[in-house]
């Protein structure tokens, strides 16, 4: 009998080192309980232990893995965050440098413009003045989303606003606002269409004299059917149709017609 409970004991001892890596010998000391031993205590306090190792389940034995795993993947997404929010802060540094920057040059050129405008437009209608003034955008979007709005008085008239001008009028004065620009900050070339379309003899002329002293800084491409505007051109290009169905680019120098002339 003692043999064969020397036996249990030893292939208990061996299970519980097996299963749970303690040596029942090894540890019999700090393994007592201290104080006096109830064994109706002690049995329910196992019944507990069991149930709550039973609901803890079989042992995951690549939980360890796993959990380095995704500690590693959470350390990269950590470290991913962190840059976003570096970047994201430096990128909004720079957009507030950039409107600053950007509100200071439309400020100036805005100033720049509105001066040349006001001197402009009274030399196209003879008389008269004329302004630009900032709308102000919704409320929180500041100057670079305002916009702008021309005030006109021609000759004789009161102040409009440039949309209840007649044709010819809302004509001249784009012509002094866009010329206006083109004195601030000229461009290489200028493309206008039709333009001088709604102009009597009068206005075409100032049109003429305007684009006279502006060609020497910008090149102009017009589209016209207006005789007088042709005439002082240098080089026209037109489409003719000499056969019914079959049209022929032409173009003409002027120079060289003018001398043929003479």
């Amino acid at each position: 009998t003692l043999s064969s409970t020397e036996t249990e004991l030893s292939h208990l001892e061996q299970r519980i080192l097996e299963k749970y890596s303690v040596g029942l010998l090894e540890n019999a000391r700090e393994l007592a309980p201290q104080g006096e031993f109830n064994l109706e205590n002690e049995g329910t306090r196992l019944t507990e232990l069991k149930a709550r190792l039973e609901q803890m389940g079989d042992v995951n034995l690549g939980a360890i893995p796993e959990y380095q795993e995704l500690k590693a993947r959470q350390e990269f997404l950590t470290k991913q965050i962190t840059d976003l929010e570096e970047s994201l802060a430096a990128l909004r540094q720079a957009i507030h440098r950039i409107n600053q920057t950007t509100k200071k040059r439309f400020e100036a050129t805005f100033q720049m413009v509105n001066e040349r405008f006001q001197t402009l437009f009274p030399r196209l209608f003879q008389g008269g003045r004329a302004e630009l003034r900032l709308i102000e955008g919704e409320e929180g979007q500041g100057l670079l989303n305002a916009g702008v709005e021309l005030l006109v008085q021609p000759p004789g008239k009161k102040l409009y606003h440039i949309g209840l001008l007649s044709g010819g009028e809302k004509a001249m004065s784009a012509m002094a606002f866009v010329f206006s620009i083109f004195l601030v900050k000229p461009s290489p070339f200028c493309i206008l269409d039709e333009v001088d379309a709604p102009l009597d003899d009068l206005n075409t002329q100032r049109f003429h004299n305007l684009l006279s002293e502006m060609t020497p800084r910008i090149q102009f491409i017009l589209i016209t059917h207006n005789r007088r505007t042709m005439e002082r051109c240098d080089l026209l290009y037109g489409v003719t149709m000499q056969e019914p169905g079959m049209s022929q680019l032409v173009s003409v120098r002027m120079n060289d017609t003018l001398k043929l002339a003479s």
